[in-house]
């Protein structure tokens, strides 16, 4: 964990220097990618001493693969190849070195890159193999329309911003930040037209970053001093289960998982203070002029405190995964899709058997949720006063629910999420269960899906219940429309 936090400030720093004297303007993008890669490999030799060489190993069979498979099949086997490796060093890691153990935890940078190597093998696909009408607008301005160089190639998977906490990001965005056209791109569309007063200078990132570093600061001190007072396995205590009524089993239940997000907001937000400090990650202007470090954010911590759904919450934490997940399974799924992401998402997470039950639990509360929400919201929305009551309601059952599901997550064991469960007479599944026999489940239609237009994830209007449903590159319409037509144009002008 030093190591890690150690690492991160450094490569905070060397994102200013990248940013300062390697700007895209005075250096070739050759060097850039060099400089980027190396200063990359060289943290994760620090931090993970010569496990780094997986990274290494990973990338470069995976870029074989896709040399020698062609672009008509190339996204299945990278697909396989990346998640297998990826697995195999989590069983060896886990069942043969270090049990419940996070030291040198070298399988966290290949969860990111394995999702990199699958992104953009089915990017490649999409845009030399498919037909441009056979794809969903978000594929269309994902699509990559030339292989690209080795040294690209390992500059998207192991550069120094995102190699140890990434975030994902498209290899498009990443590509254009590179080459310093990502600026030219947003500025000329802010607000969906043409506006000369922000295209004579990059704007500061300093202000993002300041605000993201004051997160982190903030998180990083309540970790240290609260999360410690309220450990999550104190909910499968034989004395407290004894001894503690309901209402306060399920209210520390509550905050003993709250109590342990801190640190994936420190980690998180830190990543993305390092991108936007080398200058990536802008996303364009607000309505008031007022830029946009968000790009390739991980979280909404408001949003996640104040959930008042299942999907909500989903869509607000670890966002750039659940992109992943809806690009390269949810919307490609022939049948099924909320439980083939989930079952991708367990597989993805590793090995420990607390993953699947927390997955397999998140199915059934996520179908459970869009069947309550699509069969009784309606008749709690036109009243003011009502809807209050109903949003108090929905968030305190979202913040049980979340934290009565993702108890495995953290004690990792089938014994003790067992012990707990079960000390909890599986009250929630049950529940349901009993919700999906009742309420009658809608389908999505696929074709409507690939036109949809997507509202805030917090909006008072939300009318669909389901995993993953958010756009590739959006949280509001109005941000979607300018991502979509940045990055059409984008594709526009290299061809």
């Amino acid at each position: 964990q030093v190591n890690f936090v150690v690492c991160q400030l450094f490569a905070l720093l060397a994102a200013i220097w990248f940013r300062t004297y390697l700007h895209s303007s005075k250096t070739s993008p050759f060097i850039r990618h060099v400089v980027a890669t190396l200063l990359g490999l060289y943290l994760a030799l620090f931090c993970f001493g010569w496990y780094a060489l997986h990274f290494v190993i990973q990338s470069g069979i995976s870029y074989y693969i896709m040399i020698i498979i062609g672009v008509e099949n190339m996204h299945k086997y990278c697909f396989v190849f990346a998640l297998g490796y990826l697995t195999v060093c989590q069983i060896t890691r886990v069942y043969i070195f270090d049990y419940g153990q996070y030291s040198a935890d070298f399988s966290g940078p290949m969860m990111i890159i394995t999702q990199k190597i699958t992104s953009l093998a089915f990017e490649i696909h999409d845009g030399m193999f498919r037909k441009n009408e056979d794809l969903t607008p978000s594929q269309r301005c994902l699509a990559v329309r030339r292989m690209p160089s080795l040294l690209e190639y390992l500059s998207y998977n192991c550069n120094f911003m995102g190699i140890l906490a990434g975030p994902l990001c498209s290899y498009k965005d990443y590509i254009t930040f590179i080459e310093g056209r990502s600026y030219q791109l947003q500025q000329s569309e802010a607000n969906g037209k043409e506006d000369t007063k922000y295209e004579q200078t990059d704007p500061s990132p300093n202000i993002a970053v300041a605000q993201k570093l004051l997160i982190c600061g903030l998180s990083l001190l309540f970790h240290m001093t609260i999360t410690k007072t309220l450990p999550v396995e104190y909910n499968i205590d034989d004395n407290f289960r004894a001894t503690a009524s309901w209402p306060v089993r399920f209210f520390y239940l509550y905050v003993s998982l709250m109590a342990a997000r801190p640190k994936y907001y420190f980690a998180w937000t830190l990543a993305d203070a390092i991108n936007n400090a080398a200058g990536f990650g802008f996303r364009g202007y607000d309505k008031n002029g007022v830029t946009r470090w968000d790009l390739i954010s991980n979280l909404r911590i408001q949003q996640i405190e104040f959930s008042t759904s299942f999907k909500m919450f989903l869509d607000n934490w670890n966002i750039q995964t659940a992109l992943w997940l809806k690009r390269v399974c949810y919307e490609r799924a022939t049948f099924s899709p909320t439980i083939q992401t989930f079952i991708l998402s367990a597989i993805w997470h590793g090995v420990y058997p607390g993953y699947y039950l927390t997955f397999l639990t998140g199915v059934l509360m996520t179908l459970a949720a869009r069947a309550i929400r699509n069969n009784i919201r309606h008749y709690f929305v036109e009243s003011p006063a009502v809807k209050v009551c109903y949003d108090i309601i929905t968030w305190m059952a979202t913040q049980i629910a979340i934290s009565y599901t993702v108890v495995p997550f953290v004690l990792l064991s089938v014994k003790p999420s067992f012990t707990f469960y079960s000390s909890c007479y599986f009250c929630l599944h049950i529940a349901s269960i009993l919700v999906l026999l009742v309420f009658p489940l809608k389908r999505t239609q696929k074709g409507s899906k690939k036109h949809e237009t997507i509202q805030p994830v917090w909006s008072k209007t939300l009318e669909e219940e389901n995993l993953l449903q958010k756009n590739s590159y959006s949280t509001t319409n109005n941000s979607f429309s300018q991502k979509q037509e940045i990055s059409c144009r984008y594709q526009t002008l290299k061809q």
